[in-house]
């Protein structure tokens, strides 16, 4: 019983300080939040602020230029449930139909939305500035929420697993039933998949909530930024 105690505080022990590595920057970050420029510049400064200044995330909070990182947020929100929402919604709708409709060509068309996954996303940037720019997108939300109205093949993909997972006896029933395609998807499919679409708002919502190079090349006035933009022009700007 001795030796199983030790083996477990070791154990515990580890998992305490292993842990505390992993967190160390962020409760460095937190506590370098709250001291002034000369800390945090400072090598022999204590982790711990000489002098806790709470008015900080204040000061912070106001931003640059005359806009305060309310309308940052703001506009990080719009931008990312919005494209949250239609990444769901047709990522969804073009798994069900892969995954329960036949049509010509299908597996053409399967294999070519799978292939864009292997594009590396660097390729794209000047064909789609070029697309944007010719519409009189840029400057505006529209480039980083329109595309995502086309669906996305990695969350396609996703779904279609869970679609093909489900008895196609359920949509046969459903059309005995009276349903149709266009009814058996929203009543029969959609509740089920739910697993599959939590994923994806999640994958999709850190993704876009994240997202630097797309605001950096179509958003170009500061009342337009979301918060990666707004940070990183508030610490060049400091």
């Amino acid at each position: 019983m001795k030796k199983k105690q030790l083996r477990s505080a070791f154990r515990m022990l580890f998992i305490i300080a292993f842990g505390f590595v992993l967190l160390y920057p962020i409760i460095w970050m937190v506590f370098a939040s709250l001291k002034t420029d000369v800390e945090i510049q400072s090598y022999t400064a204590p982790l711990i602020p000489a002098h806790w200044l709470w008015e900080n995330y204040a000061r912070g909070w106001q931003g640059f230029g005359g806009i305060t990182f309310t309308k940052f947020f703001s506009n990080s929100f719009l931008i990312t449930v919005t494209a949250t929402f239609f990444t769901a919604i047709s990522s969804s709708v073009v798994a069900y139909g892969f995954a329960r409709i036949q049509f010509k060509g299908k597996k053409v068309w399967f294999a070519l939305m799978m292939a864009t996954m292997m594009i590396p996303s660097q390729v794209l940037i000047i064909p789609q500035y070029i697309i944007f720019n010719t519409l009189g997108w840029v400057g505006t939300f529209a480039p980083l929420i329109v595309p995502h109205i086309f669906t996305n093949a990695f969350f396609v993909f996703l779904i279609i697993q869970f679609v093909q997972g489900l008895p196609i006896e359920l949509d046969e029933a459903a059309i005995i039933d009276g349903c149709n395609r266009y009814s058996t998807f929203p009543k029969i499919i959609l509740p089920l998949i739910k697993p599959a679409l939590i994923s994806t708002i999640v994958i999709q919502f850190y993704w876009k909530w994240d997202e630097f190079m797309g605001p950096l090349l179509y958003l170009n006035k500061p009342e337009k930024y979301n918060v990666a933009l707004a940070v990183k022009a508030f610490a060049d700007a400091t």
